[in-house]
C-alpha cells in the first residue's frame, strides 16, 4: 500500500448564470425522485458506476457494494440531506427495471453538494449525466439554494468535460490522498 494524492477540481454553478438544460430522457429509461425505499437501488446504480473506476481509488467505499449502501445510508441520515437534489435512473431490459445512474444532494454552507454522480458504463454517452445533474439543479433551486458545486477527479475527462459544457466553472484545485494498493 502507498499513499497515492488525487488532483480534484470544485466545480460551481450560480444558478442565476444559466439555466441547465434538461436533456429528454432516452426511449427505455425511467427517471425516479428520490424516496425511501430507494436506497438500495442507489446504492447498487452507485456501485455499477464506480467499481471499476478511477473515483473508487480515492473513495474505497464506491468499489463495495456493501460500501456504496453504507454511504447512501449516511448521506440520507444527514440533516443536510436534499431529497428534492436526489435522483435514480433506470433501464428497463428483459423484463426488468434495472438501477444504473444516480446522483444525491446535500446542503452545505449555502450550497447545493452534489455527491456520487455515477452512470454504470454501458450507459454512458447517452445524456444521462446531464440529466441527472439538470435535475439536481432544479432540486437544489427548489429547496431554497442559488448555487452548486461538486468535486472531480481531473483524470475524469469524460465528466470534467460534461460539467463544462454545463456551464460549471472550476473554481479551485485539490487534493485528495488516498491508500492504494500496487504502489
Amino acid at each position: 500500500m502507498g499513499l497515492v494524492y488525487f488532483k480534484r477540481y470544485r466545480m460551481e454553478l450560480d444558478f442565476s448564470d444559466l439555466p441547465l438544460p434538461t436533456p429528454p430522457l432516452p426511449v427505455g429509461y425511467a427517471l425516479e425522485p428520490w424516496s425511501d425505499g430507494l436506497c438500495r437501488d442507489h446504492a447498487t446504480a452507485k456501485f455499477s458506476s464506480f467499481q471499476n473506476e478511477m473515483d473508487a481509488n480515492v473513495f474505497p467505499c464506491l468499489g463495495r457494494h456493501d460500501g456504496c449502501l453504507h454511504l447512501m445510508r449516511e448521506i440520507t441520515k444527514r440533516r443536510s440531506f436534499v431529497p428534492e437534489a436526489t435522483w435514480l435512473i433506470r433501464y428497463q431490459a428483459q423484463g426488468k427495471r434495472l438501477p444504473i445512474a444516480t446522483i444525491q444532494g446535500l446542503r452545505l454552507e449555502g450550497w447545493g453538494a452534489v455527491q456520487n454522480l455515477g452512470v454504470h458504463p454501458e450507459h454512458r454517452g447517452r445524456g444521462l449525466g446531464a440529466i441527472l445533474l439538470a435535475e439536481a439543479a432544479e432540486g437544489f433551486r427548489r429547496a431554497g439554494l442559488s448555487r452548486m458545486h461538486l468535486e472531480v477527479t481531473t483524470d475524469n475527462n469524460g465528466a470534467v468535460r460534461l460539467y463544462r459544457r454545463l456551464g460549471l466553472r472550476q473554481a479551485n484545485t485539490l487534493y485528495k490522498a488516498a491508500e492504494v494498493s500496487g504502489v
